[in-house]
C-alpha cells in the first residue's frame, strides 16, 4: 500500500497508509466488541508507535462519514463498530501484519481496562499540615468499600500513583483485604 499517512511518532513496522489505519480501526472496534473512546484510542495508537495520531482522527472521521462506525453517545466521543465496518474488518484484518494487529489489540484492552477502573476508584490529592496525600478509594455504585490513604512527597508523585493503581486496583485491594483478614 502506498504511504499516504503523516509518520511522525510511527515506529519502524507501524502503519504509513490511511487505508491500513482505517482497516486497524475497524479490526480493533470488531475485537473488541465495545464502544471505545475516540480520543484514547488515537492517543494509545500513537504512544504505540503503530500510527500517527492525527491520521488516527481523520481516518475515524472517514469511517464515520462512510458508515463504518458510529458514535454511541451525543458528543462523539465513543464508537462502535457497524456491521458495514464489521466487514471491512473481517475481509481485510489479514492484510495487516500479526504483530501490528497484536500490539494494538493489547493496547486497546488495558486502556478500556484502566476505564473502568476508574469508574470504580475515585482518587483525591490533597495537603494537610504542610504534607501531601493521595487517598484512593474504591466504590461499588455509590458505596465506598476501602479507602486508602498515603504520605506522598508531591502531586507529581501522587499522579503515577494514581496511574499505577488504575493498572489493577482490585488486585491492590485483594491483596490488603488478604493481608490485614490473615
Amino acid at each position: 500500500m502506498e504511504n499516504d499517512a503523516i509518520g511522525a511518532g510511527v515506529r519502524n513496522g507501524g502503519l504509513f497508509s490511511t487505508t491500513e489505519i482505517r482497516i486497524l480501526i475497524c479490526y480493533i472496534l470488531n475485537s473488541i466488541k465495545e464502544p471505545v473512546p475516540a480520543a484514547m484510542l488515537s492517543n494509545i495508537l500513537h504512544f504505540e508507535g503503530i500510527a500517527n495520531g492525527f491520521e488516527v482522527s481523520d481516518a475515524l472521521a472517514h469511517l464515520e462519514k462512510n458508515g463504518q462506525i458510529s458514535p454511541v453517545d451525543d458528543e462523539g466521543a465513543y464508537y462502535e463498530i457497524t456491521p458495514s465496518g464489521s466487514s471491512v474488518a473481517d475481509e481485510l484484518d489479514s492484510s495487516l501484519s500479526l504483530t501490528v494487529r497484536k500490539r494494538a489489540y493489547i493496547a486497546t484492552l488495558k486502556m478500556l481496562a484502566k476505564i473502568k477502573n476508574a469508574k470504580g476508584t475515585r482518587f483525591r490529592i490533597s495537603s494537610e499540615n504542610g504534607y501531601s496525600y493521595i487517598t484512593c478509594t474504591a466504590i461499588d455504585g455509590k458505596v465506598p468499600l476501602i479507602e486508602i490513604k498515603m504520605l506522598i512527597p508531591d502531586e507529581k508523585s501522587g499522579t503515577f500513583i494514581r496511574e499505577k493503581f488504575l493498572e489493577n486496583p482490585s488486585e491492590i485491594f485483594s491483596d490488603i483485604i488478604k493481608k490485614l483478614s490473615k
